[in-house]
């Protein structure tokens, strides 16, 4: 008997709220998760947080979350600095609320199998950006150590997927700021079918027009906007 589930993972999302909708809309009625990094550099950070959190997604906390939550952009660059301290201004009480609350890890289950979820690293939650080139040696002792069948990662906004018969680590790339070449947003679908996980990948086309015609009307740096573009 095959028994499968599948679910939506999705990643910095940036306030990027036309890129989320293409997204979710494009994925259809699955379960969501995301990996963090829901604001920062975009123009729509109450309408990003109100819309996961009617799609009752399961959040995790990333670097310009937790950035616009306290108000202490150290560690950014100048744009990033200067989107998290718009973003901290503008957020509703509603939003910071919810954004305080998120982890900085979770654990949870999918078609039986426990699944770890992170913005960064399991060394280093917020800020350590995970690549198969750099960490694939890693990946085993994660995984045992975790005692999990699934590492889902955010951050790089670059999507890959490492598999042995250990299991599987990925980023699903980033929903409203790829930096792969690709302008189109990203996401990924995991299926776990049979105790086996697997991983698809996929691209939506979105409404970059609007979005970066919001980031340049509020006084964002223009770049922010620009670079939405040119997937970079």
């Amino acid at each position: 008997m095959v028994k499968a589930e599948s679910a939506l993972f999705i990643s910095d999302i940036h306030s990027n709220l036309e890129a989320l909708k293409a997204v979710l809309e494009d994925a259809g009625p699955l379960p969501v998760y995301c990996l963090g990094d829901l604001v920062g550099y975009g123009a729509s950070p109450n309408e990003v947080v109100r819309l996961l959190r009617e799609k009752d997604a399961t959040c995790i906390l990333g670097n310009h979350d937790e950035a616009a939550v306290s108000g202490d952009p150290g560690g950014f660059n100048m744009r990033a600095a200067v989107a998290a301290a718009w973003t901290s201004r503008r957020l509703s009480d509603r939003s910071r609320h919810y954004l305080s609350e998120l982890h900085r890890e979770r654990t949870v289950e999918i078609g039986g199998e426990r699944v770890y979820m992170t913005h960064g690293s399991p060394d280093d939650h917020l800020w350590e950006y995970v690549f198969p080139t750099t960490h694939s040696d890693m990946f085993d002792f994660y995984l045992e150590k975790l005692s999990v069948k699934v590492i889902a990662l955010g951050h790089t906004h670059l999507p890959f997927a490492w598999q042995d018969k250990s299991g599987l680590v990925f980023n699903p790339g980033s929903v409203g700021q790829p930096r792969d070449g690709e302008k189109k947003a990203s996401y990924a679908i995991l299926t776990v079918r049979n105790g086996k996980p697997k991983v698809e990948h996929k691209r939506v086309e979105y409404d970059i027009q609007t979005s970066a015609r919001k980031i340049i009307g509020a006084g964002l740096p223009p770049a922010l906007g620009q670079r939405l573009f040119e997937g970079v």
